[in-house]
């Protein structure tokens, strides 16, 4: 539990970790993982009146700092410089879809292209700072279960900071993740069966051996990492927010992550105004348990069974954070959208056409999901629409040959 309610430096302004349910607190400096009490994840408080006293906004722009992600790292977890463990993530182009906004009809269609991250995808941030705060905290053996992405992002992160890696992945996840993650130094055990399998597995493991298990939302700082999506939004449309973010859901750690942020960023007092986005999550008709929770106006999601997809990334049968994911969506006034497989391939060729982009089938699936909002006139031609393609489809390229 909590210790020390000051315990930020001027390197970070964390000053203690929060339960997302009962509120318990826990010290930002002991090694942590989720609530004790209650099970739900933890999220990282900040002293934002006296960050607010002593930065303006233009202090961490582009032109003030570094390109990347710790560029805000007085808003990160990280309470010194020397454990940062970096490889350039971070400050992935916001796009322009000119040419398919035109076809819907909406004038202001964007992409967050992430895929020009680290090890090929968003996974770079959550996983840089989750291995810098581990390494921060004195934690030398990582594991994790993973659809592909996450594990490759471990891996190269692991090895950066001198820590053994030990990941469990589905036997079908894309061959790019495994060969990375093996190339990267990590131990990797493929599986028979999917990430819920994987992640019970590593559970096992970890409590056995002594393994830091860094499962998403079952440690309190990947989420940290992804929520800076949210402060490059912000920043690139000058402090004001978009109308609809249309974000494919896994775990879901990017979407409470960037809801975060905004809460962050309204409580530094930079937006320009309150409006806040419409969070739209986009999972997989064969693996749907959010949509189908928030359809049916459930505080959780159930178990989805028979979970299956070429979106490996969206085959996430229970989010440990569905709670949180689809309190963001009501929050929000948002919506929660499937797409099918036929749908999600047809999208990316799509994409390629005409904009010049190979998204992962997680990114494209956005597409899917903008189109048909569109159709039910719940996005409006005039509004400022924001996709993100959370990965490079190249990382797919061997199971579509």
């Amino acid at each position: 539990m909590l210790n020390n309610p000051k315990a930020y430096t001027d390197y970070s302004y964390i000053t203690e970790l929060v339960c997302s349910d009962c509120g318990a607190k826990y010290s930002a400096s002991t090694v942590n993982t989720f609530c004790l009490d209650c099970q739900a994840p933890l999220l990282a408080n900040y002293d934002l009146d006296s960050l607010r006293a002593h930065f303006q906004r233009e202090d961490f722009s582009l032109q003030a700092r570094a390109r990347g992600m710790w560029r805000w790292h007085e808003l990160l977890p990280v309470q010194s410089p020397f454990n940062c463990v970096t490889l350039g993530e971070g400050d992935g182009p916001l796009l322009a879809l000119s040419n398919l906004g035109g076809e819907l009809g909406l004038s202001n269609l964007y992409v967050k292209d992430e895929s020009g991250n680290p090890t090929g995808s968003f996974k770079a941030r959550g996983l840089a700072v989750a291995i810098s705060k581990a390494r921060e905290l004195g934690i030398r053996k990582v594991i994790i279960p993973t659809a592909g992405n996450a594990g490759g992002a471990m891996a190269a992160y692991a090895a950066r900071a001198g820590m053994k890696a030990l990941i469990y992945m589905p036997q079908d996840a894309p061959r790019a993740n495994v060969v990375e993650s093996r190339l990267t130094g990590a131990e990797v055990v493929l599986i028979d069966g999917i990430i819920s399998d994987a992640a019970g597995m590593v559970g096992v493991k970890a409590k056995a051996e002594g393994w830091f298990d860094l499962s998403t939302f079952k440690e309190p700082y990947r989420v940290e990492g992804k929520k800076i999506m949210g402060y490059e939004i912000a920043e690139a449309f000058g402090w004001e927010l978009p109308d609809v973010i249309i974000y494919p859901t896994g775990g879901g750690t990017g979407l409470v992550g960037m809801w975060k942020a905004f809460a962050e960023l309204e409580a530094l007092g930079w937006l320009k105004s309150s409006k806040k986005p419409r969070m739209v999550v986009v999972q997989a008709e064969g693996c749907a348990p959010i949509v189908k929770a928030f359809q049916a106006g459930a505080a959780f999601s159930d178990f989805w069974i028979n979970a299956h997809t070429v979106a490996s990334g969206l085959r996430v049968p229970k989010s440990f954070a569905d709670a949180l994911i689809l309190k963001v969506l009501r929050e929000s006034g948002g919506q929660a959208v499937t797409a099918s497989d036929a749908e999600i391939l047809a999208a990316q060729f799509e994409i390629g056409h005409k904009e010049g982009l190979f998204p992962a089938p997680e990114g494209a699936a956005t597409l899917v999901a903008a189109r048909k909002l569109v159709d039910q006139k719940w996005i409006q031609p005039d509004e400022r629409v924001v996709l993100f393609n959370t990965g490079s489809g190249l990382k797919y390229l061997e199971d579509r040959l």
